[in-house]
């Protein structure tokens, strides 16, 4: 199952961010993210659902978590979950 989400940076820099999840179910996608320090992460509804693009994109990442810029940037690459983080 690919999860997906808009929340805002973590970084508190403003603006959104699309957050992709690949997971076995939605709870574990919920774990997933709040295992990585997003503890106010919530699923309500599914308002913005994952387009065939964006599952291609997360299901080909060996990590299965990715994110980019929120409204989309047509030039904008995924970037790893690591990058939104904080990490190398």
């Amino acid at each position: 199952m690919v999860v997906a989400l808009t929340l805002p940076r973590p970084s508190g820099e403003g603006g959104n961010v699309r957050v992709l999840v690949h997971a076995a179910n939605r709870a574990r996608a919920l774990t997933r993210l709040r295992n990585l320090g997003m503890r106010a992460v919530y699923l309500r509804g599914n308002a913005q659902p994952p387009t065939p693009d964006e599952v291609t994109a997360v299901l080909h990442h060996p990590d299965g978590l990715l994110w980019r810029c929120a409204p989309d940037r047509a030039a904008e690459l995924w970037h790893p979950i690591r990058a939104l983080l904080g990490g190398t």
